[in-house]
């Protein structure tokens, strides 16, 4: 895809499913990678393999519930690795407990990874950018921020609040050039949703079921997602802000 070589991309979760399988497509296109995980282990793994094969790529672990740790961390990629130009809002958790089943202690955990992460990051990166007057920024939500999802009240929420929130500052900073997008995967088979899976009582009736709503007859794979995120954030996107697109098989088939 166009634009993508040399620029510098921070993709949070960058260690996970979905966000390893993003950093090697980032990768393969030439870009430098920053592989932002809590599990500093994995994002070292997924850098010396692309080291390995030539590309360019940094491991960072802050914790990015932490706004003081998140900005010190973006301060020092920008001072040791360049400019951000991407950055992906990837990392996210879940687990499925019904609403009323649940307490506090949890919908604050939910709130704090999967939308208090995404604005402490999102906020140092974001000024930058704005000075720079160029940036793409592509968040992950979740089609049970569109449409709902059962046992998953608080974890939906918040992706709801990911897509106003990207949509919002879309507006804010359509005049600095720099755009926000929104990709959300349908059910895709990564280790979150494993462990979603066990904490239902029943794991395979609940595969079962996921596997045949999807109309393409299969749930999503981690390397399904990669080719919506790098066209977001490519030049072939320059005039697309403000957008929600779903990578779901079709699960959901909403305008």
């Amino acid at each position: 895809m166009r634009g993508l070589k040399d620029k510098v991309v921070v993709v949070t979760g960058g260690g996970g499913g979905i966000g390893s399988a993003t950093c090697q497509r980032y990768a393969d296109e030439g870009a430098r990678v920053v592989v932002w995980d809590i599990n500093l282990a994995a994002a070292d793994s997924l850098v010396s393999k692309i080291r390995a094969s030539g590309g360019d790529a940094l491991a960072v672990a802050a914790d990015l519930t932490d706004f003081a740790a998140t900005g010190a961390a973006v301060a020092r990629i920008e001072a040791e690795f360049g400019p951000i130009d991407i950055l992906v809002n990837n990392a996210g958790w879940d687990l499925f407990v019904p609403f009323l089943k649940s307490e506090p202690d949890f919908w604050s955990k939910l709130i704090d990874i999967n939308l208090r992460a995404v604005l402490n990051i999102t906020h140092p990166v974001l000024a930058r950018m704005a000075e720079r007057k160029a940036g793409r920024v592509v968040s992950i939500g979740s089609d049970a921020g569109r449409v709902g999802s059962s046992g998953e009240a608080v974890y939906a929420a918040c992706k709801a609040g990911v897509i106003a929130f990207s949509k919002t500052l879309a507006r804010e900073h359509a005049r600095h050039g720099i755009t926000f997008n929104v990709v959300c995967p349908g059910v895709t088979a990564t280790d979150m949703l494993e462990n979603f899976m066990d904490a239902s009582g029943n794991k395979e009736k609940l595969r079962d079921a996921f596997t045949k709503a999807v109309p393409l007859g299969r749930m999503g794979r981690p390397d399904d997602l990669p080719g919506a995120i790098l066209f977001l954030s490519s030049d072939d996107a320059a005039f697309i802000t403000g957008q929600v697109i779903s990578v779901s098989g079709g699960l959901t088939m909403h305008g």
